[in-house]
């Protein structure tokens, strides 16, 4: 006995595999953005750590050069070696929260779910007009 389908058995049948093939490749997605977010959550970790660490030595560090160099002119120009050390840090401040700035304004959370959705979308025919 062949196994015949009427039209409307193969629209249903396509419309399920089509179904099953759209919530496959939302699982793979959604799981790719998963692994994304535990790497980022790793690499953030990490850095703040680290940043930390290395924030506290070289506090220390120039908390002991400005000591030695205010013990070294205390004699003829306290006054000066203070304020200089102190232009120098601000200086230093400055230069320190442009970088940090400019790191936070980049974007890299999730770029591969993001692009991986967009070629999705474009496979699927869709188009999206950019604001």
């Amino acid at each position: 006995m062949a196994d015949r389908q009427g039209p409307a058995e193969r629209v249903i049948t396509s419309a399920r595999r089509l179904l099953s093939n759209m919530i496959a490749t939302g699982e793979t997605r959604l799981r790719l953005a998963v692994l994304e977010l535990e790497a980022e959550r790793d690499r953030m970790l990490s850095l703040l750590l680290l940043a930390g660490a290395a924030l506290i030595t070289f506090s220390f560090a120039i908390g002991m050069l400005l000591l030695l160099l205010v013990v070294l002119y205390w004699e003829d120009h306290r006054l000066l070696a203070i304020g200089v050390c102190a232009i120098v840090l601000f200086i230093i401040t400055a230069c320190l929260a442009y970088g940090a700035k400019r790191i936070a304004k980049r974007r890299r959370l999730m770029q591969s779910t993001l692009s991986h959705l967009e070629q999705d979308r474009q496979a699927l025919g869709g188009s999206r007009e950019s604001s």
